[in-house]
């Protein structure tokens, strides 16, 4: 194996100011930062984007389809091609328990099969938000609860896409949603390896 791996490191934090926080998931604060050491240097400011994590799950049939929701997203004005996802909401939740949550919640649907693809920082250089990825099989019907669908949730639509399909979109641009693009090449490159 090899000696490649990120490694946890915290540098000091001289000030913290919050310039936007409510009760929505986001908040947006600035850092003033000091290089650690003996460094002549005077401290410097980063903008970090404060989000507490989220799961996505790449659900697949016995039919070999991913289920897919097209949603509405205001920041990027179109609607993507993406997969059940959902915040996490308690510090210290299992991501895998979101998971199954937002599968549930989302599209009705709980999985007996769950494996983990892997884990990655959206976008490090201005937010800690770290996205875990499912793959989710031997699919059944489930109840969604007291869970109600609103705002661009409301406008959902589902489909179900030939797994081979999403890779090629994935691969040729047409689908351009981070998480679906992350989660579907590691699930192709899993197969890969698997199969070799």
């Amino acid at each position: 194996m090899s000696g490649v791996a990120d490694v946890p490191e915290s540098w000091p934090v001289e000030s913290s100011a919050d310039l936007h926080r409510d009760g929505w998931v986001l908040a947006l604060r600035s850092d003033q930062v000091r290089r650690p050491g003996d460094h002549d240097e005077e401290a410097f400011r980063r903008l970090v984007v404060e989000h507490p994590g989220a799961a996505v799950v790449l659900a697949v049939d016995d039919q070999d389809r991913v289920l897919c929701l097209k949603q509405y997203r205001h920041p990027a004005q179109a609607r993507l091609v993406e997969l059940p996802a959902g915040v996490i909401d308690e510090p210290g939740e299992d991501p895998e328990a979101v998971a199954r949550r937002e599968l549930r919640e989302e599209a009705a649907l709980q999985a007996e099969r769950w494996t983990h693809l892997l884990s990655t920082f959206s976008s490090p250089g201005y937010s800690a938000e770290r996205i875990h990825y499912y793959l989710a099989e031997v699919l059944s019907p489930a109840d969604r609860g007291d869970f109600v669908l609103r705002h661009e949730e409301a406008d959902l639509e589902e489909v179900w896409v030939p797994f081979e399909e999403l890779v090629d979109a994935v691969l040729d641009g047409r689908v351009a949603d981070g998480p679906v693009v992350q989660a579907v090449l590691a699930c192709r490159v899993r197969r890969d390896r698997d199969a070799g």
